[in-house]
């Protein structure tokens, strides 16, 4: 086994040098440098514990100073990290149990882990835990697939990482489903697993086929499934092979031998060689070329803009007009400002902008100096920066950012360089504020908005916001997210960016000449397309974990190829940020809304998509504008699944609440607003999110909120615990 495992043990101990990925920035490969997440924390005592945690050590020492880390800061913002530490130690000392118990308490924090799902599914296979050993090897593969590899790994070691990675995690679950199979009777069940079983284990020999234990574990699949010839090949590449399981597989090739020539009309040496010429064929052949076909693209990927949808969907523009999505990016028109550039217009650098739990505080700063004027002249909105010279320059806003909750201001040098000015206005709090130092961890350049005079990189509206608030974005010179060549061919979010390069249908239409398309062909027809896709378009925008690099032209939030929204890998979640999350492991900022969404089961299982809630060209879009399809009856969007809800009394017994309160509220349980947005709070998009009161317990309302707390605020995590505990106690005597 310990073989197996040290497969990934050798990234462990560079898990500190992690990037701490700023929250709302742009991830791609040009911008994962590497820091040390330790940096991040800020009790000294805690960050050398923590240090001492990845120091090379025998396996004893290693669960030790694990152990000792978790008991004296129980609520560490990096347990998942120090429990992950203790499960190696355990695995590598034949504590497998508790192994398993510590890495479940790591995956509770950080799910999306296939470094240690890869180990645990491992030992689970090896523990006959089958079904648990399963899920997680599926997971393994779901997360190799979805996630580039760490920071911490060079880009030319990963693939070969990764390729034993998914070898390792196809091997436990094809053994596992191996052993489950041979729970079950003979029937359809049976069958289905080692059908299933013999795929995984096929999988895991193409990915390593030196690895002779896969090979074996394969034939008793094989074996078992009554692929006897199949077998023999199997067993006489491990025999072949030599090694501790060469004669178990020459035991099982003799069996196999009388089965199959119970008269001997071949002597057991050629059964043996054809065996091994057979396994040597289906070797050669299983390393061709298998990747997966990507959806062809249409031939013609020109983007015509949004106009070009007006005259034909003209209902459909005039809402999408409306909506936040149009307004992301827009050129400078008086009407379209929001901020106060009259009489509340002033910025101080010293003072303090408090926000955590949900509120908002604004602090007077003892040495505070006047570093911003937000002024109308003429008619033209103007920002006047003191700067360093002891000067003030003035700057005309160019361009607006949002609309709804939150608008930034942009200028527009002469190069053709756009930058964002430092300071945003709040609508909700109407104030000027800082909001990078809000998000943003320590040593963030944009949150000090003095840099603003560099006007460099950090300020650069082009590196920075435009990949989600402009369409079509690319860099003339093949680049990536430069201050300079980067261009867009429409501001804001436009028709194109989720249905697609219009340019062959407008042609069409034109021409009279409609033809019979994919619902994934442009214009996309989201009614057809299936889930993920669906939220794999919305997710260009709204996954902040979505690294960017550049297309062969230069596409930096489009594809010109295959399907337009392109596949984007995922930074890992543990490289950025720990504002971006709360200590119980749950997503605190709204721009991870699509990753959280991702973790829950309606995602993964019911394939509910960010349409069956929102519809971002409603009717309504002027004076709705999370476009939310119920939002004056909000159980709809989850009694459209769960049926058995829709009256009244079933959702009073489910809550434990009137029906007609805002405890029997679907959503108020299920998608609590604990999500930091633009200073207010937004629901948690998880969807099926349940309270977990011991969390609360351990981290306190305010790093692990509980649902039941934010309304019942008077109560503690000891009440809500007692209180679900009844429930669910009564729950099982009513069944």
């Amino acid at each position: 086994m310990f073989r197996r495992l040290r497969v990934v043990g050798f990234l462990l101990w560079s898990l500190i040098f992690l990037a701490a990925q700023d929250i709302d920035s742009v991830p791609s490969s040009q911008k994962r440098n590497l820091v040390s997440i330790a940096d991040e924390i800020a009790d000294p005592t805690e960050r050398s514990a923590f240090l001492q945690l990845f120091k090379p050590a025998a396996p004893a020492e290693i669960r030790a100073r694990a152990e000792a880390f978790s008991s004296r800061f129980p609520q560490s913002a990096f347990l998942a990290q120090a429990y992950e530490v203790a499960a190696r130690g355990c695995f590598d000392l034949g504590a497998y149990e508790l192994g398993l118990s510590y890495s479940q308490q790591s995956l509770a924090l950080l799910p999306e882990n296939p470094l240690l799902l890869v180990p645990v599914a491992d030992v689970e296979a090896r523990q006959n835990l089958n079904f648990a050993a399963i899920a997680h090897a599926r997971e393994a593969l779901d997360d190799l697939d979805r996630f580039a590899g760490p920071a911490s790994v060079r880009d030319e070691d990963w693939p070969d990482v990764k390729r034993r990675l998914k070898s390792t995690a196809n091997f436990a679950k094809g053994r596992a489903l191996l052993q489950a199979a041979l729970t079950q009777p003979e029937g359809e069940t049976r069958r289905k697993f080692l059908k299933n079983s013999e795929a995984s284990l096929l999988e895991a020999l193409r990915l390593n086929n030196q690895d002779l234990e896969i090979a074996y574990v394969l034939g008793l699949s094989q074996l078992s499934f009554g692929k006897a010839t199949e077998a023999s090949n199997s067993f006489a590449a491990v025999y072949r092979g030599g090694g501790d399981l060469a004669p178990k597989a020459l035991d099982n090739l003799r069996t196999i031998y009388r089965l199959l020539y119970p008269n001997r009309t071949i002597s057991f040496e050629t059964f043996l060689q054809q065996a091994t010429d057979r396994w040597t064929i289906a070797l050669r052949d299983s390393n061709k070329a298998t990747g997966n076909k990507s959806h062809a693209a249409p031939a013609a990927m020109a983007y015509f803009g949004s106009d070009s949808c007006r005259s034909c969907h003209a209902e459909i523009y005039k809402g999408w007009s409306e909506s936040g999505m149009a307004k992301m990016l827009r050129p400078y028109a008086p009407q379209n400002v929001v901020g106060d550039f009259k009489s509340n217009n002033e910025f101080y650098l010293g003072d303090e902008t408090d926000y955590r739990g949900g509120n908002f505080e604004r602090k007077r700063g003892r040495n505070r100096h006047l570093f911003a004027r937000m002024a109308l002249q003429q008619d033209r909105h103007y920002f006047a920066i003191l700067q360093s010279d002891g000067k003030w320059h003035s700057y005309p806003v160019d361009y607006t950012i949002g609309s709804k909750f939150e608008q930034a201001y942009a200028t527009k040098l002469p190069n053709g360089e756009i930058h964002v000015f430092p300071i945003q206005y709040n609508l909700s709090h109407k104030q000027w504020i800082n909001f990078w130092k809000v998000i943003d961890g320590p040593g963030s350049q944009r949150a000090d908005p003095r840099t603003w005079e560099r006007l460099d990189a950090s300020t650069s509206y082009q590196a920075i916001c435009a990949v989600c608030h402009t369409s079509q974005l690319r860099n003339a010179n093949g680049g990536g997210f430069d201050v300079n060549d980067v261009e867009f061919k429409e501001p804001g979010i436009g028709c194109e960016m989720c249905h697609g390069p219009s340019g062959g249908h407008v042609i069409e239409m034109s021409e009279h000449d409609y033809q019979p398309k994919e619902p994934l062909d442009p214009p996309v027809n989201f009614h057809k397309i299936d889930s993920r896709k669906s939220v794999a378009i919305c997710a260009q925008c709204h996954m902040q974990s979505a690294i960017r690099n550049s297309g062969p032209d230069g596409e930096l939030n489009y594809v010109s190829s295959v399907e337009f929204f392109g596949n984007r890998l995922r930074q890992p979640f543990g490289e950025f940020s720990r504002k971006g999350f709360y200590k119980d492991g749950r997503f605190r900022q709204t721009t991870f809304i699509v990753e959280a969404l991702e973790r829950s089961q309606c995602f993964k299982q019911a394939e509910v998509s960010c349409g069956n809630c929102h519809d971002p060209h409603s009717r309504d879009s002027a004076s709705n504008p999370t476009s939310l399809k119920f939002r004056h009856e909000p159980d709809l969007m989850c009694t459209g699944c769960h049926s058995q809800f829709r009256n009244a009394a079933a959702i009073s017994r489910h809550s434990h609440h009137l029906a007609e309160s805002e405890g029997s509220r679907c959503v108020s349980c299920h998608m609590p607003r604990i999500m930091d947005a633009l200073l207010f709070r937004a629901r948690y998009h998880q969807i099926d999110d349940i309270p977990n009161a011991e969390m609360t317990k351990r981290f306190g309302q305010e790093e692990s909120p509980n649902a039941c707390l934010l309304c019942h605020t008077q109560k503690d995590a000891e009440w809500a615990g007692q209180q679900l505990s009844n429930w669910k106690a009564l729950r099982a005597s009513v069944r």
